[in-house]
């Protein structure tokens, strides 16, 4: 994980993150983006997409990263099943919709 994910993680959680702490600008954009859009309610919180993500599969989050594709932005969380496989959730960040599961 990236210094930009911990640092999107840790800012999901409290709702903001510290910017000066973003590796260079292109960082620092996305983490506004990221801000921005949980502030205006266009990304779901990361405590309650990491709840429908571990009702679909149950285990120990290893991973969450927030990237924004074409449609907005997804979620993707990385999970060490009880079975221990590793698999990878992706969610719509904005409706939690789960896009797909799969082994990592």
């Amino acid at each position: 994980m990236t210094k930009l994910h911990y640092i999107l993680a840790a800012g999901l959680l409290i709702g903001t993150a510290p910017l000066a702490l973003a590796k260079d600008k292109d960082d620092i954009a996305e983490q506004k983006a990221a801000s921005e859009a949980l502030a205006r309610g266009e990304i779901l919180p990361i405590v309650r997409v990491l709840g429908i993500a571990t009702a679909q599969v149950p285990g120990d989050v290893l991973k969450v990263k927030l990237e924004r594709e074409r449609f907005g932005f997804k979620y993707e969380v990385k999970i060490l099943a009880h079975n221990g496989r590793v698999r990878e959730v992706e969610l719509d960040a904005r409706t939690g919709k789960i896009l797909s599961i799969e082994d990592d």
